[in-house]
């Protein structure tokens, strides 16, 4: 298998990605383990930096 440090979504449903985020965030506060906190802030501020838009635009969108 061919080694690799990152990986790329390039089609994932708008419900698929917003679950990913809300269970980052409940597991985060849940658990008190901050990687799953820093990785959600992670997520959300790659696709505010691929839209040009906020996070709060980017929840809004992806809960419509």
């Amino acid at each position: 298998m061919e080694q690799f440090e990152r990986i790329s979504i390039e089609e994932i449903s708008k419900k698929d990605m917003l679950m990913i985020i809300k269970a980052l965030e409940y597991t985060g506060q849940n658990t008190c383990i901050e990687s799953f906190i820093e990785l959600k802030n992670s997520i959300l501020k790659q696709l505010c930096a691929l839209t040009q838009t906020t996070e709060e635009e980017i929840l809004n969108h992806l809960e419509k």
